[in-house]
């Protein structure tokens, strides 16, 4: 099997990520992170910040927050959803919102630049390989102030999710009269601990008929060895949780969230 890179496959991802998300019930994860912000006092990063779903909330809530993400077509959009923020409601919270385009491997940010640093909805199972984590931990330390939190979401069921080949697992209208049909093949790579997702939008607006494949690849990273890694990286472990209202965490979880203090 070809090498994979984690952060292929969201360009072409990002026209379709919001309509998506808007289709599904989702994780309900926002409500999680503003409670966790609302604690925290200081400037607030976001590692794939992607179409502003989450950093966007959050400002609006009044927070200081910076996303990064790689990737220009998702920051486009999340740059459109910051310049509806209302203006009004931002001058009273004072929340700011403020977009960079980097690598989360090697943040481009002084040391100790924030109080909080946010991995949400399984970004850092995007990091197909150790090394690459291994980076991406250590450069939230050292952009992470004393005493900061780092907040981790992971996925859990990508290993067991079940190979199928083409099956149409989503349709329906979006904006501009389209009408759109997610078509998705899963393949998993048990020892490289990879689940890789072939997807394909299929756009009709009017006559016209165009596809739209990308495919998308994360890595399965239990509760135990994330917990190591973080404490290799200089974090003490806070909380581990099971759901987004702080139940804790047991394995039959269907959600997987590590709150981590910086030492």
């Amino acid at each position: 099997m070809a090498k994979r890179e984690g952060w292929t496959g969201w360009d072409e991802y990002a026209p379709f990520y919001d309509w998506e998300n808007a289709q599904t019930l989702g994780r309900r994860d926002v409500p999680f992170w503003k409670r966790v912000v609302a604690k925290v006092r200081g400037p607030v990063l976001e590692l794939g910040c992607g179409t502003g779903r989450i950093s966007a909330p959050l400002a609006r809530a009044g927070a200081h927050v910076v996303g990064i993400d790689r990737s220009a077509p998702m920051l486009e959009r999340a740059y459109k959803r910051a310049c509806t923020l209302s203006r009004r409601r931002m001058s009273r919270t004072g929340g700011r919102l403020h977009l960079v385009r980097g690598d989360i491997r090697s943040l481009p940010f002084p040391a100790a630049s924030f109080n909080m640093v946010a991995a949400p909805y399984g970004i850092l199972q995007s990091l197909v390989r150790e090394r690459d984590l291994a980076a991406t931990l250590d450069s939230v330390a050292r952009v992470t102030a004393p005493g900061g939190l780092f907040g981790v979401d992971l996925v859990p069921d990508v290993p067991g999710w079940r190979e199928y080949t083409d099956r149409i697992q989503m349709r329906g209208k979006a904006a501009g009269g389209a009408h759109l049909t997610l078509i998705e093949s899963v393949r998993q790579d048990p020892r490289r601990k990879l689940t890789i997702f072939d997807q394909r939008y299929v756009v009709r607006r009017g006559g016209r008929r165009s596809e739209h494949p990308f495919t998308l690849t994360f890595r399965t990273l239990p509760i135990k060895g994330m917990t190591s890694r973080l404490e290799r990286a200089g974090f003490a472990i806070e909380a581990v949780l099971g759901d987004y209202r702080g139940r804790p965490w047991d394995e039959r979880a269907d959600v997987w969230l590590i709150l981590a203090r910086r030492q």
